[in-house]
């Protein structure tokens, strides 16, 4: 794929610069320069490069398609067109939102036919002809030439603001469109307004349905210019149903390589919240000033953690991936501290303690938490003091919170993992026995106080079905409920969490419970294909069965098959073990998933089973712990070379450098981690695996000026295996070390070579 020549510059910078662990270096590096924001914007990792800055309430950037699973973010890099340049935006999920408030600088007559039934419907009337050549992204940036308009677009921003500047070709006939009615994929606008407040001053609201059930945003924008203006409004036949649209027309005149700048700022509590927000955020025109602002704030992120090495293509995948891993959760509070519940009433809160939204708990409770544990873990609290608000508010934790809407999306009540994982470490900055009731409530939940704004068609969808396996039948039938093995699995690992936190306050009767609810997982286990299997409510084993098969959310496992699902027990890999037979045959059969074709069956095989290693695969979040089961049966040398397998040959510095969607983080977080040389395979269980570290030197900068080292002897791209590790200067016999000791600070030196070696094979204590 074509590269631009700012990605290409900045490599030359990596190759030059490199990067150090004193602290004098880390004071001048320019972190941000190793980013390449368009990794993950192809393929289907659904990243955007839009200009935004850490958990940014506001993303603006091109938007380039409106349908389909490879718009989720809006940009895509094989489209040559870009409709406009919209200010909020998802980032790297399978599902979309959004798309509001889209701005497109005009030159001559403006076209705003619909074009919906079109063969070329991705692509407003508008729209312009773009090239990558001409195109530039960095952390806090964005900029690109329109072909059509002879335009020069840049966006930068705040955390609830965006500052465009547009050069302007010399015309009569310059302008703007800002579109209400734009949004990504199908969504439905049911209100839109739109109010001139004077001559450089407009505001907007709209609401629509799609992902969010119910989304309310308004909107406050200032112009450098004066201007005149025209709304069109009108009404198009979308299918059965007849949408409304609207777009404000505005006009003026520009000399040669005039810029134009607007501000602007968004809220989901009101016009007064919008208004608010940009008069603290963006006072002055200084678009410099903000870029250079944005770009401090990216690196005072990415110092947390200092790569040595060689490999500019590898420093700038890492780096990439600690950008993305710091889009979501977003911030969703007004500077005043006023935020949208998720009773989807105003809610004054704490402007010091703010609320967030876009939790993809699926997802991200596997290594993105974890991570953000470890380089930021008082971040990691406040996280879970917005997930408590937002229970008591709407009646139950949300899987997946989408601007204060229960989405629904998605399996498990993983709000258990985050708050076991976080207490297990030592950080209980939230009320605890809140958060332990929060995790019995959504365990074993009633509908009675969830929020009456929540439709009751989504009650099946926001709220796990546990009942079946907690009170009729022991299990989640086949024939009851629909992904019911993938469910009862990650029921099984939240429920082990819960008896985590019953032990640890002193619920023993809780704690004895749920201890078995979490042993679940063996009820699925058919001996005779040895594989988890669908089980329906007579105990019958769901037939025909096929291992290789999938049918996408609509069959006994989510996103997978029963090769991938099978290995869903990160909380008793001892017991999932003995079930297949001990270590020799968890071996075997181990291996079996690595070695078997890569051939899936079933006529709607999910796309979300993706960069495969046989059956193994590692585009989707479930199998993300596998490769790291060898190191609990004694066979640690797999673990390093399937590790570097997955380093090595599933993520890229390019646009398609992603092998599935990037989910919130979560993708790019198991690369930092194990890029680094560990990973945890169970949250809730403060203990790291060891696996293949990829760099010469690592040093994370902890909480407390504390820094922890890992330093590599012998590294090479063929020296993937360990000969030795020294842990403080103390040999470390076991592919296993603690948080304390990560967070204690320290060093760890390891040894490589180039064969496999016997280190770590030693039985844990």
């Amino acid at each position: 794929m074509k590269q631009n020549l700012w990605v290409i510059i900045c490599l030359a910078m990596g190759l030059l610069g490199g990067t150090g662990c004193t602290s004098s270096v880390n004071k001048t590096t320019d972190y941000a320069a190793y980013v390449n924001p368009f990794i993950g914007t192809g393929g289907h990792g659904h990243t955007h490069p839009g200009a935004m800055v850490p958990h940014g309430m506001i993303q603006p950037g091109p938007d380039t398609r409106i349908h389909g699973w490879d718009a989720c973010s809006g940009y895509y890099y094989e489209d040559t067109k870009i409709n406009g340049f919209a200010h909020t935006r998802l980032s790297g999920t399978g599902c979309a939102d959004f798309g509001d408030f889209l701005l497109m600088p005009t030159v001559g007559e403006q076209h705003i036919a619909y074009v919906g039934e079109k063969e070329d419907s991705n692509h407003c009337d508008y729209a312009s002809v773009f090239s990558h050549e001409r195109e530039q992204a960095e952390p806090g940036y964005y900029a690109v030439f329109l072909d059509r308009y002879r335009v020069r677009a840049e966006l930068t921003a705040t955390e609830r603001t965006a500052l465009h500047r547009y050069t302007f070709p010399a015309s009569d006939r310059s302008g703007f469109i800002l579109d209400l009615d734009y949004a990504i994929q199908e969504q439905t606008n049911q209100q839109m307004e739109v109010e001139v407040v004077n001559e450089t001053t407009v505001r907007a609201y709209k609401r629509n349905v799609w992902w969010a059930y119910r989304q309310d945003l308004y909107f406050y924008a200032e112009f450098s210019k004066p201007f005149s203006y025209e709304v069109s409004r009108d009404t198009v036949r979308v299918g059965t149903r007849t949408e409304p649209r609207c777009k404000l027309l505005l006009n003026f005149s520009t000399a040669e390589g005039e810029q134009v700048l607007v501000k602007a700022a968004v809220s989901s509590v009101g016009y007064e919240g919008a208004e608010k927000n940009l008069k603290a955020e963006m006072p002055a025109w200084d678009f410099e000033g903000t870029r250079q602002a944005a770009r401090q704030k990216w690196n005072d992120i990415l110092k947390k953690i200092d790569i040595r090495t060689t490999d500019a293509g590898q420093r700038t995948i890492f780096y990439t991936g600690l950008y993305h891993a710091h889009f979501s959760p977003n911030l969703f509070q007004d500077v005043d501290g006023r935020y949208l519940g998720m009773d989807l009433e105003v809610h004054q809160g704490d402007v010091n303690d703010p609320m967030y939204s876009i939790f993809s708990l699926w997802d991200t409770f596997r290594a993105l938490h974890p991570l953000v544990s470890i380089i930021d873990p008082h971040q990691n609290e406040a996280y879970i003091r917005s997930l408590i608000r937002k229970g008591t508010e709407g009646g139950l934790v949300p899987k997946w919170d989408c601007v204060a809407n229960y989405t629904g999306c998605m399996i498990g009540y993983h709000i258990a993992s985050l708050v076991a994982d976080a207490y297990t470490k030592g950080y209980r900055n939230f009320d605890v026995k809140e958060a332990y009731k929060a995790c019995l409530r959504v365990a074993e939940y009633d509908t009675t106080g969830i929020a009456p704004v929540v439709p009751r068609w989504l009650y099946p969808y926001i709220m796990p079905v546990a009942r079946y396996y907690k009170n009729e039948w022991g299990y989640v039938p086949c024939d009851k409920d629909n992904e019911a093995v993938a469910k009862a699995l990650e029921y099984a690992y939240d429920d082990w969490c819960i008896s985590i936190l019953a032990e640890a306050l002193g619920d023993t009767a809780n704690a004895g419970k749920y201890a078995g609810f979490a042993k679940g997982y063996e009820n699925y286990f058919d001996p005779e294909t040895r594989f988890m299997r669908g089980k329906d409510s007579e105990g019958k084993w769901r037939v025909p069965f096929d291992p290789r098969r999938s049918t996408h959310r609509a069959d006994d496992y989510c996103e997978g098959n029963a090769y991938q699902w099978s290995w869903f027990v990160p909380h008793d890999i001892e017991g999932l073990a003995a079930l297949l037979g001990g270590e020799e045959a968890f071996v075997g059969k181990l291996d079996s998933l690595f070695m078997a074709s890569s051939e899936m069956t079933g006529e709607e095989v999910s796309a979300d089973i993706s960069g495969l290693i046989g059956q193994y695969a590692h585009g989707n979040e479930p199998s993300h712990h596998i490769t790291h089961m060898y190191n609990y049966v004694g066979r640690p040398w797999r673990t390093q070379e399937l590790v570097d397998s997955v380093l090595q040959n599933l993520y890229f510095n390019a646009p398609d450098g992603l092998s599935g969607n990037e989910d919130c983080g979560q993708m790019s977080a198991w690369y930092i981690l194990n890029s680094m040389g560990f990973y945890q395979v169970c949250p809730g269980k403060p203990v790291y695996s060891v696996g293949r570290p990829l760099f010469d030197e690592v040093t994370l900068r902890l909480a407390g000026d504390k820094t922890f080292v890992i330093r590599i002897h012998h590294n090479s791209r063929t020296n993937k295996y360990i000969k030795s590790v020294r842990l403080n200067g103390k040999p470390l016999e076991v592919p296993f070390f603690t948080h304390d000791d990560l967070v204690c600070g320290g060093t760890m030196e390891i040894t490589m070579s180039p064969v496999p070696t016997a280190w770590g094979t030693r039985k844990r204590n």
